[in-house]
């Protein structure tokens, strides 16, 4: 139902191809789901997979379609690679700006190398990121990758949708699993590398900073925690500070000026959720958001330092949280925004049984079991 009204309703030329090619998948799936055949049924999430992302993907591809964050990454790879930062010094509208943090470059640097060809698209990459780095993740925490769960979680619409139009959220978010995963058994190097990679890319990524350190230091003690930190930071600092170092006025405006509002051009983030709401309606309603958006980091932070996560479920949940009110509160949003908490909530729970999360002792098969 979402895919036809989005496709009936949309002007947007990429939508309306995700629309008609997901409702046609979502059709095809929901028979096969209804049939006698337990084969055919075992089938359906992944032909709702790809109809809903892989066929949209494929032609928007081919066609050089897609939303416009990916030409901002495109273009900001060719920068990136001829003058060493991925931002304009004087951006004066709105396809200038490139509010992501350095790393996020890394996926326009094909498009800097082979030109406009379909094989160059950054989103092959974003996908390919966000399915390795889920599956590794999962292998981590439960022993094993269940295919039919990430079928079920490419076929959601809001995940399908950027997994075929834009997709810049899918690794940050798989990165953030995998650092809460690796967290949970005690791994902190590894710990460090992925929550440091994903902190490059956005800072909607740098709560998983402060979770999974927290999960492992519950879990591992303080040294290991400190060792992780240790390896985010010199990630951090290696994908960003030649950028930063190479043109730093530019940095500060499209990264922090622009995403808080304050940059040339005002961002075209302006979904209806409460932040936004706030932040247009009401005198004086930006600094009220962000003052919002203080108070509950400042709560979130003091609930996990009285309250540690002691699970790798109990992490996620807290991440998710997070994100969520973050999301929400925040003066430029977007409910796309929203598929970050619902990965990283949903991920570990799609698998397995109801114990063999490493390091949790909650039902996590449920959901998962339904559609064997």
């Amino acid at each position: 139902m979402a895919a036809a009204l989005m496709a009936a309703v949309t002007d947007e030329g990429p939508h309306r191809i995700w629309g008609l090619c997901a409702t046609i998948g979502y059709a095809v799936a929901t028979i096969l789901a209804a049939g006698p055949s337990s084969r055919l049924r075992r089938a359906a999430p992944f032909v709702a997979a790809v109809g809903a992302a892989v066929v949209p993907m494929m032609w928007l591809v081919v066609h050089r379609q897609g939303q416009l964050e990916v030409d901002v990454v495109h273009h900001s790879g060719v920068l990136l690679l001829q003058t060493g930062s991925p931002y304009l010094p004087e951006p004066s509208q709105l396809e200038d700006y490139n509010p992501y943090l350095p790393a996020m470059a890394l996926f326009g640097l094909p498009y800097a190398l082979l030109g406009d060809s379909p094989v160059a698209d950054a989103r092959w990459g974003f996908a390919l990121v966000f399915g390795l780095a889920l599956a590794v993740a999962a292998r981590v925490a439960v022993g094993h990758c269940a295919p039919r769960a990430l079928a079920l979680l490419a076929a959601f619409p809001l995940l399908a949708l950027p997994l075929a139009s834009g997709g810049i959220d899918l690794p940050v978010t798989a990165l953030m699993c995998l650092a809460l995963a690796t967290a949970a058994v005690g791994r902190p190097a590894k710990t460090g590398l992925a929550a440091g990679a994903a902190a490059a890319m956005k800072w909607t990524a740098w709560p998983v900073l402060v979770v999974a350190l927290v999960l492992l230091a519950v879990r591992r003690g303080g040294r290991a925690a400190s060792g992780a930190g240790a390896v985010a930071a010199v990630v951090l600092v290696v994908l960003t500070v030649p950028s930063f170092l190479a043109s730093p006025g530019a940095f500060v405006e499209h990264v922090l000026r622009y995403p808080l509002g304050a940059g040339q051009v005002a961002s075209p983030a302006a979904s209806p959720l409460p932040g936004h709401l706030i932040a247009t309606l009401l005198p004086g309603g930006r600094p009220l958001a962000l003052v919002l958006l203080a108070w509950a980091a400042v709560a979130i932070a003091v609930a996990l330092v009285t309250r540690p996560p002691r699970t790798l479920l109990a992490a996620a949940d807290r991440l998710a949280f997070a994100l969520a009110v973050a999301i929400c509160l925040a003066p430029a949003t977007r409910f796309g925004y929203l598929l970050m908490p619902l990965t990283i909530a949903a991920w570990f729970r799609l698998h397995s049984s109801p114990t063999n999360v490493r390091g949790s002792s909650m039902s996590v098969g449920y959901l998962f079991n339904r559609f064997e």
